[in-house]
């Protein structure tokens, strides 16, 4: 378990942190960028939870939940090298994919086909989900970019890809199932 009795330990004073396993990297080494990014997508999905906690949408609030405890063991996954990793290294399974999946599945199945591209919009709490996802986006990416350099566990870049999707179909549930979505217009605006 953890505990913390010191917030501020002046480890990270020259530009230094320090990964799960103790090895001392720049802060702007390509695995805390990924981790880093992860915990910026918690946040706003926990800015999200604040119009999802209002007795309205408990199984969107629910989800939410579950994801942001699965977004830590993303981060304690990415900032834990595989390489030489400690057995109690905690790592993304392939089970937190295939919830997500269902989840999906189980959203899109009342929702239209889309006919047209979303605009991030309609609710809040539609709207931060959008923000959410795009956040997940730039995770995944720096994921992939990690994975480029170094060993990880494949389920971490698998468990944001799908992470994305899920933001981006709860927006729509969130929306009025798809009834309050702000459509894109192409090129409503050239004239």
């Amino acid at each position: 378990m953890v505990q913390l009795t010191r917030i501020y330990t002046r480890g990270g004073d020259k530009g230094k942190t320090s990964l799960g396993n103790g090895t001392r990297v720049a802060k702007t080494d390509r695995r805390v960028e990924a981790y880093g990014t992860v915990d910026e997508a918690n946040s706003v999905i926990g800015i999200a939870r604040l119009h999802s906690q209002n007795g309205q949408t408990p199984d969107v609030d629910a989800m939410l939940s579950r994801i942001q405890n699965d977004l830590f063991d993303l981060g304690g996954d990415l900032c834990v090298p595989e390489e030489g990793a400690p057995e109690w290294a905690l790592r993304v399974t392939a089970a937190q994919v295939e919830r997500l999946e269902a989840e999906i599945d189980a959203m899109n199945a009342g929702l239209d086909p889309l006919k047209s591209f979303i605009l991030p919009g309609g609710s809040a709490l539609s709207a931060h989900l959008h923000h959410a996802r795009t956040v997940v986006r730039r995770a995944e990416r720096l994921i992939s970019d990690l994975a480029d350099h170094e060993t990880i566990n494949p389920q971490t870049l698998i468990y944001a890809n799908r992470l994305s999707d899920h933001l981006f179909v709860l927006a729509r549930v969130t929306n009025g199932n798809g009834a309050g979505d702000v459509l894109w217009v192409p090129g409503a605006n050239r004239s």
